[in-house]
Formats: structure tokens, C-alpha cells, sequence
């Protein structure tokens, strides 16, 4: 990463076009973008000849489009450590007889690391910003601090394998995530802090309307996986005799900023109680599909005016951290489910992964160049046959969403600062971060059950080249 901006310097990005994706269609031809400190100051044509060139500053060319960084509104990166585990299970199985075992056995440098890598895939992206839900919170927190990136980052709550049960464990974790707020967020103004409680099936009830109260004391996000399965749904009401949308708004949960992820099995009352209680999804298309958990109902989403931002889930769970796979992805299971081929248009796609996205968070000076929105940025490269032809502005976005990818991503800026140039991270050494181990020696990430046991090369007799 270069030197932090000076917040008394303005720099001018001149691109061969700029995509505000601010809610309209518009692409600016020759157009600038203006930067001061971490935020833009103005968005508009490149200054001809006798035109207002606003105040002093220095000129970066930008080769290609320049776009808002994406905003990936649902993942757990640092499960970049356990990528391929457990293929072809439900989602019920991956979670019991995989993953928490293997994640009750983490210990801080681990998650450093698999956050570290996950830091550079995402940025590479031109992912900026993600919203995670993961523990050993603070080892996340240093992870994105370090990579210079930007995170909403929201602690699980969930009792793993070999954890202390009963009430007190509960009211602990709260308190340690409140005082994990008071210590790191604001950090670098890149970190806000929120909680994420797992589920209404893993959590009681009367602990996520406590959890849910804390975080409207702090204005924090409540961020939770709800109606991800048919299956989870259908017990609970059995369990509950309501829904659950309907039993966490009884119980005062959706009172505050809550983002819920996955909402893919609602019915058209629980669309009402997500409208009525302002409630935000987290759409992850590609997780839902690769686990088989089903389709969200993202037009109706969209047409009662739900907010909505994309998300990745786990990259072991995906097995990527590629937004874009999400757009385009997003875009064709809509139209599948609508029977439609006009149900989500390209610029209504990449909106749930830039303003949409920053919107579903609680953050509108995110995913957007607008005034006021932080500079967080991506050049795109136009040269690829991707864009041929490229006729009119509207074709742009159809090319950005239908045949573009995260492989024409060049340059990536967060908060003014570069972190990607020419396709690489500047600010994480991939190769250290993918070799690193826990210092103590402890094989936390050989735990498995089964015929799911990780294995490590290191740990073969065997000559690796």
C-alpha cells in the first residue's frame, strides 16, 4: 500500500470512462474522478480546454473504466482455510461433521492468515469492503487493518464443539463483543463493528433479542443467517408455532439494523414483516446453489423495495471470493425463477454489489462515486475483446455484468490509498500468507471427522518439489 493520503492534496483520476453506479445508468465518457484525503469530492467529465478544472491537483491517468470498489455484504474469508471440505454435503452435514469441529480448533494466527489470504483474493476482486462474520474477532480485525482493506466486521456468536454451555456462556460472548466495539471500531476508518448471532435454529431465542438490543444501544448492525434451508424453516415452526421473521419480530430483534442472510424460504407474510421491520438481505446465489438450500425471491425483494446487497458466504462454501461471479449469477437465477429474461437487468445486477450492497449495510458512501462516498475504486480494463463491440453507453454495464470478470480488474484504490496495481497486491505477501502456520506448532486445522480429515503435504513422508 502507498503512504496514506493527505487529506490537504487533491488528486484528479482521469479514466477513459467512469461507472458511478449510483443508481442510475449514466457512464461518463472521459471522465474524472476527484479525491481528497479518503473521500471524493467531485465525479464528472474529464475538464476540457476553458472548462472549470476545480482546485489544484495532481493527475492520475487511469487506462480503461473506473468503478466503486464492490461491496461483498455476507462472508466468513478466513475459511479460506478450510476451501474443498467436505464437497457434496447438505448444508446441515458441511456444518456438524466438518466445519465447527474444525473451526473450535482456530486459534488466533490461524484466522490472521486465512483473513490475510482471503484480504488478497477479494482486493484482486476489486472487493473493498466485506461484511464478516467470523470469531477471534480481533485476529480479523488486524488482518483487514494490515491488507488495507475495508470490513463491517461482526462476531459470531455461536457455542462450537468442546464450548461452555448454558446461559453464562451466552451473556460472556456478548460482553466480550462489546468491548471488542469499544476497542476497534472506527480503527483506521476502515473498521465498523457489529454481532452476528449464527441463527434463530443455534441461538435461543431471548439471547438474540438480548444480542439484539446491545447492538441498537451502539447503532451496530445485527447481522444472521435466516431462512437459509426448507428443512431449518419447517422446524422451527413446528418448534415455535410461528416463523421465524415472525417469532425475531415478536421478540424485538428487528428493531435496530439488521441484515439478514440467505431469506430464501419466506412467504409473502414474512416478505411484509421484512418490509414492515426495514430488514436488509444478503443474497448469496452461488453458496445457495452449490449447498442446494434453494433460490431467494430477489424481484420480489426488489419490487417491495427490500434492500439488497450480494454476498459471497465462505469461500468453503462458494469455494470463491469472486462478487462478480455473484452478479452475473444473480442475474440468471432471477430470470430462471421469473421465467423472464427481462427480470433483473444488467445495471439493476451490479447495483446489489455496489450501491445496493453499501445500502443493505447501512452504508451509502459505499459502492458508489458520488460526493461525499469514500474513494474506494477499481480500474477496469476495456481492451479485452470482453467490451468488442462497444457501441453505446447502456452496452458498457450489459459488457461489465454478461461478459467481463474480475480478471480485467487492474488497479484498486480503498479510502484513496492503492492496494492493486496492475493485477497485483501491494500490501499482502501472498507467499508468506499461504505458508504461514500457527506459531505454537498446534495442528488446529488437521481437526476433521472421518473420511473429511485435512491433511497437509508437510505432514507426509514424501518429497514435495
Amino acid at each position: 500500500m502507498t503512504g496514506g493520503p493527505d487529506a490537504h492534496e487533491v488528486v484528479r483520476y482521469l479514466a477513459d470512462a467512469v461507472v458511478p453506479c449510483d443508481g442510475s445508468t449514466s457512464v461518463i465518457r472521459s471522465g474524472m474522478v476527484e479525491v481528497a484525503g479518503d473521500t471524493i469530492t467531485r465525479v464528472g467529465p474529464m475538464p476540457g480546454p476553458g472548462s472549470d478544472s476545480g482546485p489544484p491537483a495532481r493527475e492520475v491517468k487511469v487506462r480503461g473504466a473506473l468503478l466503486p470498489g464492490l461491496v461483498n455484504v455476507h462472508c466468513h474469508s478466513p475459511m479460506t482455510l478450510f476451501r474443498g471440505s467436505g464437497e457434496n454435503l447438505s448444508l446441515h452435514r458441511w456444518l456438524h461433521e466438518v466445519l465447527w469441529p474444525r473451526e473450535a480448533h482456530l486459534t488466533a494466527d490461524d484466522v490472521f492468515w486465512g483473513m490475510t489470504l482471503a484480504a488478497a483474493e477479494l482486493l484482486c476482486f476489486g472487493v473493498t469492503t466485506t461484511c464478516e462474520a467470523y470469531f477471534v474477532e480481533d485476529a480479523v480485525a488486524d488482518a483487514v487493518v494490515a491488507a488495507g482493506s475495508r470490513a463491517v466486521v461482526t462476531p459470531g456468536v455461536l457455542q462450537l464443539p468442546g464450548s461452555e454451555s448454558g446461559d453464562r456462556w451466552w451473556t460472556a460472548r456478548t460482553e466480550e463483543i462489546v468491548d471488542f466495539h469499544a476497542r476497534r471500531h472506527g480503527e483506521a476508518g476502515r473498521i465498523e463493528v457489529g454481532f452476528a448471532p449464527h441463527a434463530a435454529c443455534t441461538v435461543p431465542l431471548p439471547v438474540l433479542a438480548d444480542i439484539a438490543e446491545v447492538a441498537r444501544s451502539l447503532d451496530a448492525l445485527f447481522h444472521i443467517h435466516l431462512a437459509e434451508t426448507e428443512e431449518e424453516c419447517i422446524r422451527f415452526v413446528a418448534d415455535h408455532g410461528v416463523s421465524t421473521p415472525a417469532a425475531l419480530a415478536g421478540a424485538g430483534v428487528f428493531d435496530g439494523r439488521v441484515l439478514a442472510a440467505h431469506s430464501i424460504w419466506l412467504s409473502d407474510e414474512d416478505l411484509g414483516i421484512y418490509q414492515e421491520y426495514d430488514v436488509a438481505v444478503a443474497h448469496c446465489p452461488q453458496s445457495n446453489a452449490k449447498l442446494a438450500s434453494g433460490i431467494a425471491p430477489l424481484v420480489e425483494f426488489l419490487a417491495r423495495g427490500i434492500r439488497v446487497g450480494l454476498g459471497t458466504d465462505g469461500p468453503a462454501s462458494n469455494n470463491d471470493l469472486d462478487l462478480w461471479e455473484e452478479v452475473r449469477l444473480a442475474a440468471m437465477l432471477a430470470r430462471i425463477r421469473e421465467r423472464d429474461a427481462a427480470a433483473l437487468p444488467a445495471a439493476s445486477a451490479l447495483d446489489l454489489a455496489t450501491r445496493g450492497a453499501g445500502l443493505a449495510i447501512g452504508r451509502p458512501d459505499l459502492g458508489v462515486l458520488a460526493v461525499g462516498a469514500r474513494a474506494d475504486m477499481m480500474a477496469v480494463d476495456l481492451d479485452d475483446p470482453a467490451f468488442v463491440p462497444l457501441l453505446e453507453d447502456d452496452q458498457l454495464i450489459e459488457h461489465l455484468v454478461w461478459s467481463a470478470s474480475s480478471r480485467l480488474v487492474t488497479d484498486v484504490w480503498v479510502g484513496g490509498n492503492q492496494v492493486v496495481a496492475a493485477g497485483t497486491c501491494l500490501t499482502v505477501d501472498v507467499d508468506e500468507a499461504r505458508t504461514s502456520r500457527d506459531r505454537s506448532g498446534h495442528p488446529s486445522l488437521d481437526v476433521g471427522l472421518g473420511p473429511h480429515q485435512l491433511l497437509r503435504l508437510d505432514d507426509l513422508d514424501v518429497d514435495v518439489p
